[in-house]
């Protein structure tokens, strides 16, 4: 299945022959190359002969990234380290990395579904592309470098570090793609308006990704940068970058679904939900050969929608994520996702999309605190009347939770930019 510039794709019959077929050769290669799969299937009674096709699915048993902690470093692995050309690993900052292992082959696919999503934002063999993601054990900047190579873009390995010397050769270059995190290329943008060089930029498309961002957002980064921008999802885990990508109708993200299936479930419970709920995303990888994973369970949550896009596309699309699963604050009994409070602040417009949260407990008593930055524009106005600058926040984002959140304005460039993931919150409860 090749998503071209002619939107060609298979029709949703053939789609699901094709995934399973797929998935009844992975059932069998995992049961018999990977221990960790046989056990699990046969303390289900499960044999390879069970599953018969897509529909089988939920007979399987899922998998969790502690499953990946549980058999660190390789024991995930379905091939012998001999075949295994290239490792990833997450940052193990919540306990043990979760190493990947790739063949050449999974790798070539690998290029194959970035450069689907790279075409698919419309970038082609004629664009400067600059990767901005980091690279090293992270995916993001090797997984985004062979994609952009796999459609011919000229490839300017950038990295994440140095803002001043990116900016620089975007300009010298005439880079006209770049692909980094959304809050890192609100960083660039802001550089690139205080040193009035907006109109020195030949950015035509941006693809972001590695951590939620909202449709405010990417039409901020679109008026200012005068661009398109692009969401690209991918997991470690499952492979990297590439895994989905919205169209230019921005009305869900496509899934490479012929080499990873989507399902949604309901993270209570752990049954598939209908299409357009929201629940929890689960991938099956029909094609790995490193480390195949069956019903891995992403904690990301977010909908499922298999009709027809805009676009032309027959592919499934997954809808903006909602926040994850581990990452939903509880206050005083509400949910809360950072997602909502960074949608709630670009409704104020004297306020910029940079925020800190900080969750603590006085008294036995959950407290919420939200630190954001005053545009540059109105600071010095808004200083006078920072009070009711306070009260008119407050009021946007408690009507979006639910929730009274105090509400800390701080002047401009006081939270910090990340290169990378941005953290929004700061839970002190958990440090008790």
């Amino acid at each position: 299945m090749i998503w071209n510039e002619t939107k060609e794709c298979m029709s949703r019959d053939e789609m699901t022959a094709l995934q399973s077929k797929r998935l009844v050769k992975l059932v069998d290669y995992v049961y018999h190359n990977v221990e960790f799969y046989r056990k699990k299937m046969q303390s289900k009674g499960l044999l390879p002969s069970d599953i018969k096709g897509i529909e089988d699915v939920t007979k399987l048993p899922f998998t969790t990234k502690d499953d990946l902690r549980d058999n660190y470093p390789f024991g995930l692995f379905a091939v012998p380290n001999s075949e295994i050309v290239r490792v990833h690993a997450s940052s193990g900052t919540t306990g043990k990395a979760t190493v990947v292992g790739y063949t050449r082959r999974d790798l070539d696919i690998w290029a194959e579904c970035v450069a689907r999503c790279f075409t698919m934002a419309g970038i082609s063999k004629n664009d400067i592309m600059q990767i901005g993601y980091g690279y090293g054990l992270f995916t993001g900047g090797l997984g985004a470098h062979y994609g952009a190579e796999k459609i011919g873009a000229m490839v300017v390995p950038q990295s994440t570090g140095n803002s001043k010397k990116l900016i620089t050769m975007m300009l010298d270059f005439g880079a006209t793609a770049i692909a980094c995190t959304p809050s890192y290329l609100l960083h660039i943008a802001e550089i690139l308006e205080e040193e009035n060089l907006l109109d020195k930029v030949k950015l035509k498309t941006a693809v972001c990704g590695a951590e939620p961002w909202t449709d405010k957002m990417r039409i901020e980064l679109e008026n200012k940068l005068h661009i398109h921008a692009h969401d690209i999802y991918g997991l470690s885990e499952v492979m990297g970058p590439g895994v989905a990508c919205d169209c230019e109708f921005h009305k869900g993200l496509h899934v490479c679904e012929d080499h990873f299936y989507p399902e949604i479930i309901n993270s209570s419970t752990m049954q598939p939900e209908k299409d357009n709920v929201l629940g929890e995303l689960v991938f099956t990888t029909f094609t790995k050969e490193g480390l195949p994973l069956i019903r891995y369970r992403t904690k990301d949550l977010t909908s499922i929608d298999h009709t027809k896009c805009e676009c032309g596309r027959t592919s499934a699309r997954i809808g903006k994520f909602k926040g994850r699963v581990d990452d939903m604050l509880i206050i005083r009994g509400v949910n809360v996702f950072p997602s909502q409070v960074e949608a709630a602040l670009l409704e104020v417009q004297e306020i910029l999309p940079y925020y800190m949260i900080i969750v603590d407990r006085v008294d036995n008593l959950d407290t919420m605190e939200i630190q954001v930055e005053v545009n540059e524009k109105y600071f010095a106005d808004e200083i006078k009347g920072l009070e009711s600058l306070t009260k008119k926040v407050a009021h946007t984002v408690n009507q979006a939770l639910g929730l009274n959140a105090k509400i800390k304005i701080v002047e401009p460039h006081t939270i910090d930019r990340a290169d990378g993931k941005a953290v929004h919150v700061i839970d002190k409860r958990k440090l008790y």
